[in-house]
Parts: structure tokens; C-alpha cells; sequence
């Protein structure tokens, strides 16, 4: 924790206020905060889009809650000070609050009135522009406070929109021809439906028709511009979707509301799925709030107990993913319980054996270094406290894990204790397969499918493009 000096202040009573007495604060606005406002306002779309594609709102107006928010923390804080309440209000708004806005805030007595009551006029500037002006009504503190300048808490809402990003990089690109197989529930059908709104797909909805169409009734949606194709059961579905990307009549697939083996039951046979000479794999992107970028974990859905052979495949699948997501040089982080090799170890042995032969060039596009705990992979504090010397330490962007049940808890915990949002897609196929859970959501999945139009453009381009 970075040590700050604290300075002491003290509030100004009823008795000592007089007509004139003025305070000025100036300071910038962070991004975290402008996303605040945001949130507490509702001036931003559910994926918080913006023009620049960092994930942050540029401008939130300055309505209400940015406003107050700033006038009332001097009135608090400053002048009079703690003990302050506001008791009415009446202010006007004009302009918006950008990140790096440099704001001045300004606070005068106006009039004092009977029962500790005292009219402010107060304003907040972006340098001559007046966003907020107005006067505000507050009852005095009438006892002696003495605080500390501690610094509002930030709240952390995301270091970066990860998903508003891949949208971003898809704008502009010609929508994927896509079968969503057996879309049988809401959130498998609003998702793909949501995607082809945001211009990712085409989807061709392959399934039983009759179930589709009955889903589609419950949630108000009309299917009329959609091709169905129709199948008796989700078996005949996966198998007619996997069909269809072998005749090069879909560029890819996204899994439904049908069990994952049943989809790859029909992807993994060598003379009709869609395997390809890599290792089929399943790559977790994930957007951590508390992480400074996209985090990959692999693989936690396909391979059960991957050979330290699989694992070549396996990490070389996930770096020319992220190539493809615009990280030029990926840095993995192969995980392990401990950061030392030891033989009776064997996540350890392979982890030295995958980062000699990427010294070797048999694993090529990526920084490797293992093994690797989870905390010395992520925390820079966790690496520097265990004296890591490592370019991939504590800025990982993809985790290698020892096997699926490992990466599978690894995934889960970020997202249901750390509040990480997800998208899944299978790589080392003919297409790029969404691998999606029945438990996702319609924004999980439209994230994956903006991971799966951007590697079905890189293949465009390249035909003989990886993943």
C-alpha cells in the first residue's frame, strides 16, 4: 500500500461561518470514477460501449449524481465541513464529466438563518464552462471536529472492459455465418439473437423447430428472418451443425442447450467432426475486475489430464488466440503449487519442459515461464515478495493449468468470487467452436461470440490462420 501524507483539518461551527466565507477545491476525475457515475446514474449501455474502445464511458452527464456528488462531499468535508447535513437543494446542470476533467469546485456562505441553517452558493467548473451551479440549504455543525484528509475509497468496477474491447475490434467486420445448436431455452436463443443484432452472425438455428419457435413465442421474438434448420432431438442437431461447417456452410458453431459431450461427441471423430492435426482445446477469456487486462485460462473444458504433448497443442492454441484478440506477444504463466521444479511433482517437470522447448522454438508467438503458483503469475507483490525474477510473473495473460479440474476451479472461482465475466470458444477445430455453459447468460454469450467472429476473420484472411 502506497503510504500518503495525512493532513489535519478542522470543520468551521454555525457561530464562526460568515457571510462570504468561501472554499475551492480542484482536482481531476479518474476513469473509476466517471464509471461510477455512471452506474449510480444509468448514463451507460449495457456494455458500456464508448467511442475510444478502452471499456470506460467517455463523458457521463453532469446530471444529478455527479453533481451533488461533488458539491456535497466539499459542503461535508470541507466547509463547513463533518457534522454538515444537507437539507435542500436547487442546482443546475450543464455539460458532462469526461476522465481527466480537471474540476473546481466552490462553495460561499450566503446568508445564515435560524436553527443552525446555512445557504451556500456553490458551483463546480471544467475551466470557464460551469457544469453545476446552484444554491444548496444545510444545517451547521455547532461542536468542534477535528479529521484527517483520507482519500475516498475507489471503487474498483473493472480495470477494463475486456468484452467492450473484443466488440470494439469487431466493428466493421462482415458478420460470421454461424449454426447455434439446439437453441432450446431463452438465454441459448436471445444470445445468438442479440449477437446478430450487434452484426457478429448470421445464425442458422439448428434444432428441434417446434421448440425453437416455442421459446421464441414465450420471449416475444420473431424468427421470420432466421434460417431453422430442423432436427428431432439435440444428438441429430449437433451431428447436422457439424455437418454443416464441413460443407463450409456455417464458419462456425456455438453450443445451445444441449451437454457439452454430446456437441463435442459429434466435433472429435476423425472421418466426420471437425478435428484438425492440433489438439482440440478450450480457452476461458475472462474480464477480472480487479485485473489490469483480459486473463485466458486453458484448458478447463475438453482435456481432462493433458500429456505434457496436449500441452504444446494446448498453449499454442491459446497464444495464437490471443494474438487474434490483439496481444502481439503474450506472457504464460504455467501453473503449478509451487514456483520450483520438483520431481515428485509432475505439473512442475512439464512447466520446465514447455519453457525450454519454447526456448527452442517449438511453442513460438508467446513468453513463457513456469511453473508458476497462481499468486506469483498475477500479483507483481506476490512475485517481487518471492523474489521472481521473470518477465511473465504478476502480468500474466494466459494460465496454463495443470488439468481440467484445476483450471475448471481456477475459471469458476474468478467468476463467481471474484466477479469475472466470461467467454468460452474451442480451438484446434475446422471452425471455432462457442463453448458456452447452460448457465451463462445473453452478455456471456455475445462476448463469446465476438472472441469467435474475431478468429473466423483471422481465418478469412488467412486461411491457414490458427486457431
Amino acid at each position: 500500500m502506497n503510504e500518503k501524507r495525512v493532513r489535519t483539518f478542522e470543520n468551521t461551527t454555525y457561530d464562526e461561518l460568515q457571510p462570504g466565507a468561501t472554499a475551492t477545491v480542484s482536482r481531476h476525475v479518474s476513469a473509476p470514477e466517471v464509471e461510477a457515475l455512471a452506474l449510480v446514474s444509468g448514463d451507460v449501455d449495457s456494455f458500456h460501449l464508448d467511442a475510444d474502445g478502452d471499456g470506460i464511458p467517455d463523458a457521463v452527464i453532469a446530471k444529478a449524481v455527479g453533481g451533488e456528488a461533488i458539491i456535497s462531499g466539499m459542503l461535508t468535508r470541507r466547509l463547513p465541513g463533518p457534522g454538515t447535513t444537507v437539507l435542500e437543494q436547487q442546482l443546475r446542470f450543464d455539460g458532462a464529466i469526461s476522465p481527466g476533467d480537471e474540476l473546481t469546485g466552490t462553495v460561499t456562505v450566503l446568508e445564515k438563518k435560524p436553527e443552525q441553517r446555512v445557504l451556500f452558493d456553490c458551483s463546480v467548473r471544467r475551466g470557464e464552462h460551469v457544469l453545476v451551479e446552484g444554491r444548496v440549504l444545510v444545517r451547521a455543525p455547532t461542536q468542534r471536529i477535528r479529521y484527517s484528509d483520507v482519500a475516498t475509497p475507489e471503487m474498483i468496477l473493472r480495470h477494463t472492459d475486456a468484452f467492450a474491447l473484443l466488440m470494439r475490434r469487431c466493428e466493421g467486420l462482415p458478420p460470421v455465418r454461424c449454426a447455434i445448436v439446439h437453441p432450446c431455452d431463452r438465454d441459448s436463443l436471445l444470445g445468438p439473437l442479440e449477437a446478430a443484432m450487434r452484426g457478429l452472425i448470421v445464425p442458422v438455428l439448428v434444432g428441434p423447430a417446434a421448440k425453437i419457435r416455442a421459446v421464441a413465442q414465450d420471449e416475444g421474438v420473431d424468427l421470420s428472418g432466421y434460417e431453422i434448420v430442423n432436427t428431432e432431438h439435440s444428438h441429430e442437431a449437433a451431428m447436422r451443425a457439424v455437418a454443416l461447417a464441413r460443407d463450409g456452410k456455417v464458419e462456425a458453431l456455438m453450443k445451445g442447450s444441449l451437454h457439452t459431450d454430446e456437441l463435442m461427441a459429434a466435433v472429435v471423430p476423425s472421418a466426420t467432426g471437425l478435428r484438425t492435426a492440433r489438439r482440440i482445446s478450450h480457452v476461458f477469456v475472462l474480464d477480472v475486475p480487479a485485473y489490469p487486462r483480459p486473463l485466458m485460462v486453458t484448458d478447463a473444458a475438453i482435456n481432462i489430464q493433458p500429456t505434457l504433448k496436449d500441452k504444446v497443442d494446448i498453449v499454442q492454441n491459446a497464444i495464437d488466440l490471443a494474438h487474434v484478440l490483439g496481444v502481439a506477444r503474450p506472457k504464460v504463466a504455467i501453473l503449478a503449487a509451487v514456483e520450483t521444479v520438483n520431481a515428485d511433482m509432475p505439473s512442475t517437470l512439464d512447466a520446465a519442459a514447455l519453457c525450454k522447448m519454447a526456448d527452442r522454438g517449438q511453442i513460438t508467438g508467446g513468453v513463457l515461464d513456469g511453473p508458476l503458483a497462481f499468486d506469483n503469475a498475477i500479483s507483481p507483490e506476490a512475485a517481487k515478495t518471492k523474489k521472481i525474477v521473470s518477465p511473465v510473473a504478476g502480468q500474466a495473460d494466459i494460465l496454463l493449468v495443470p488439468d481440467l479440474e484445476s483450471g475448471n476451479m481456477v475459471a469458476k472461482q474468478l467468476q463467481y468470487l471474484a466477479g469475472a465475466d466470461s467467454a468460452g470458444i474451442v480451438l484446434g477445430t475446422r471452425v471455432p467452436i462457442v463453448l458456452t455453459s447452460r448457465a451463462d447468460n445473453v452478455r456471456t454469450r455475445l462476448a463469446s461470440a465476438a472472441v469467435m467472429a474475431l478468429v473466423a476473420h483471422a481465418r478469412r484472411v488467412s486461411p491457414a490462420a490458427k486457431p
